[in-house]
């Protein structure tokens, strides 16, 4: 079994991808994610890895190196964050297309301007239609385990896609926690090596990602859609061999004391514990509350979800993004959407928080829940705001 360890969680990020025996990485270091690029180039400079780990110039250049990389057969990995992830954009979608499967930790960060290094998902919220499979680390324990079950879903040959592992910057990338290390023999059980299905050489000369007239275009979309959609059960499948071999167990939508609830905390990423606490608060003044933690952004588990709130009368739904101009939070939004026709679903409450690395605190969940029992309306509301 794996060795129980006190470590700071970035590190943990890289400790775990040099466990899955990459091929190449090319990151290009931003607060907060920095530490993971630092750390792995020194994994790989001492030579507990043989990778080549690429010096590049920007992170539009480190995912086209990682692109070309995985084209040519390689098991590739990069991280960024903010303003990073934003300069990427231009590739994220070439990168699912060509159904290559590179994996990418996110440490959240906000996007400028003004600027800002601290903590919320305003940087993957604009990502969230690039055609990645997307998952929510809760704690650093999530953030080793999805590291690796990453490389596992995104190389299955019924996935081929990329995966993005959402980790909150500072808030879990810079706290240190005990976790549990995976063993190289363990990990080398769970991931084999990857078997491409195509790969670029100069001695068998193909093309990927060619030009798409208007009559071939749109059945290419639709291709990449289904592959997305049917991603869900494979990752599900994944997680249930995972949890046969480490013992822990993970669910594309997590619940905390959620079967009586007449009202749901929804959460993603490491707000969901401090919800736990305040679910925990709430529920010794009898108050019917409980909490659904979404650890599948992306493909949504649209059925799991209903699963989950069933029953439920309102669900207080914290976003850490704002849709401007629209109708609310990204997260709000596309609840509501699921349960459109519905005869009977639930109040969604949006809430916009946290931003920016606002702290939020166990009384901000408390004055959510109060909030959202009053609510009588749709409209969302911004939580923590100083009048």
């Amino acid at each position: 079994m794996g060795k129980r360890i006190g470590m700071e969680v970035a590190i943990a990020a890289a400790e775990a991808v040099a466990l899955c025996r990459i091929d190449v990485a090319a990151v290009y270091p931003i607060t907060p994610q920095s530490h993971i690029a630092e750390h792995l180039s020194d994994i790989v400079h001492d030579g507990r890895i043989d990778a080549e780990f690429l010096t590049v110039e920007s992170e539009h250049s480190s995912i086209s190196a990682c692109a070309g990389a995985s084209a040519a057969g390689a098991r590739v990995y990069t991280a960024t964050s903010s303003q990073g992830l934003m300069l990427m954009h231009e590739i994220l979608p070439i990168v699912s297309a060509m159904r290559l499967p590179v994996v990418m930790g996110v440490a959240n960060r906000a996007v400028s301007g003004p600027l800002n290094i601290w903590n919320d998902h305003t940087d993957v919220m604009p990502q969230r239609d690039c055609g990645w499979i997307q998952l929510f680390a809760e704690n650093g324990q999530e953030v080793i385990d999805m590291s690796i079950q990453s490389f596992r879903i995104a190389e299955h040959p019924d996935v081929m896609l990329p995966v993005m592992v959402n980790i909150d910057g500072f808030q879990l990338t810079h706290m240190i926690e005990p976790m549990i290390m995976p063993t190289q023999e363990e990990v080398d059980r769970f991931l084999p090596p990857r078997v491409p299905f195509a790969t670029l050489h100069p001695d068998n000369p193909l093309s990927m990602g060619c030009f798409n007239m208007p009559d071939i275009f749109m059945e290419t979309m639709k291709a990449k859609d289904v592959a997305l959609q049917g991603a869900k059960k494979t990752i599900i499948k994944i997680w249930k061999e995972w949890a046969k071999i480490f013992g822990r167990d993970y669910q594309p939508v997590e619940t905390y004391k959620a079967k009586d609830a007449d009202i749901l905390i929804v959460t993603m990423g490491s707000m969901g514990e401090t919800a736990s606490v305040a679910v925990d608060e709430m529920r010794k003044s009898r108050k019917k509350v409980g909490l659904v933690k979404i650890k599948l952004w992306r493909p949504f588990p649209v059925e799991e979800f209903k699963v989950a709130v069933h029953g439920c009368k309102t669900l207080a739904v914290m976003d850490r993004a704002l849709s401007f101009g629209g109708a609310g939070g990204p997260v709000a939004t596309e609840i509501k959407s699921l349960f459109y026709h519905e005869k009977e679903r639930p109040r969604v409450a949006d809430f916009i928080m946290g931003l920016g690395g606002r702290d939020v605190r166990v009384e901000d969940f408390i004055a959510m829940v109060e909030r959202a029992e009053k609510k009588e309306d749709d409209t969302y509301e911004f939580l923590g705001v100083r009048e």
